[in-house]
């Protein structure tokens, strides 16, 4: 088919096809933003996880380890010393990975905000037109 002048306009087939061609592609496009934003949450929401069981895991480890530093007070020589800081370390990791979760959970970008920006920016310039 040959091109068509400057001056003259293109058939009503001719644009629909354009507008068609036009809609997939935002429709495509949107399409691929709304699947990154999944990955996206899916992974913060995995990692999320993981450090909420590591957190869990060690102040279940810290709790055992200051009831056996309970049991070991009366006891003779350094055990006490020994168990203490392991029960410190233990509950200071299980702390500070329950921190991290919590920052991690209030840091967290708006679910689809790429997405929903994009549909804004396509309405504002439809509604300009």
């Amino acid at each position: 088919m040959p091109d068509t002048p400057p001056g003259e306009s293109r058939g009503l087939l001719e644009s629909l096809k354009a507008l068609a061609a036009t809609l997939v592609a935002i429709a495509h496009t949107r399409l691929d933003l709304l699947a990154s934003d999944l990955e996206e949450e899916r992974a913060h929401l995995l990692s999320l996880l993981v450090l909420a069981l590591v957190g869990l895991f060690f102040l279940g480890i810290g709790v055992v380890l200051a009831a056996m530093l309970l049991v070991a007070a009366f006891w003779d020589t350094h055990r006490l010393l020994v168990l203490g800081l392991l029960a410190g370390a233990f509950l200071t990791a299980g702390i500070a990975a329950w921190a991290m979760a919590v920052s991690k959970t209030r840091t967290k970008p708006k679910l689809f905000a790429a997405s929903l920006s994009e549909l804004r920016k396509d309405r504002q310039q439809l509604t300009r037109s």
